[in-house]
């Protein structure tokens, strides 16, 4: 029985040649999804949002090095990071990755002293809402109704606060 490869994290930049094959599958995925081209709104932000000190981008590599998960925040306010660009290559889902994105994320957003994590999805991607309610992620919306009539699904999620020995305090 062979094992699965084993994953290591990658801190880049947006620029990295390793994260334009995610963020263009990205794209394509969210043209097909809402009917109109997509790629402009992944441009929307510049890089440097996604850079320390306002954020950073994490990639999950394999073994060999190919980007197969990945994502990123940028500084929302002066104790909020919002997660964006949350994604899995295509030919590795449904093997927990975006999980272990978002759990990332979140461990470093916490490191750089963010204490929430605010975020949006859009209304045609129910795996993205599912990953969200499923890791902890307070809804911001009605969840009766129905996505389409909300448009973009807002999320957050307060972080615990990591004492100087690495253990979460109660506040």
């Amino acid at each position: 029985m062979t094992s699965a490869p084993e994953l290591a994290i990658a801190q880049v930049t947006v620029a990295d040649p390793r994260v334009q094959p995610l963020l263009r599958e990205l794209g394509d995925e969210y043209s097909r999804r809402y009917g109109k081209d997509a790629h402009a709104e992944l441009a929307r932000y510049p890089d440097e949002e996604f850079t320390a000190p306002y954020g950073g981008v994490l990639l999950l590599l394999l073994e060999r090095g190919e980007a197969v998960a990945g994502g990123a925040f940028r500084r929302y306010d002066a104790t909020t990071a919002e997660l964006k660009r949350i994604w899995t290559h295509s030919a590795h889902r449904r093997r927990g990755l975006a999980r272990r994105v978002v759990a990332e994320l979140e461990r470093e957003a916490s490191a750089r002293g963010h204490r929430r994590i605010y975020l949006t999805t859009g209304p045609r991607q129910p795996e993205a809402r599912g990953l969200y309610l499923a890791t902890g992620y307070t809804p911001l919306f009605d969840t009766a109704a129905d996505p389409e009539t909300i448009g973009p699904l807002p999320f957050e999620k307060h972080l615990p606060v990591v004492t100087h020995q690495g253990k979460a305090a109660s506040l």
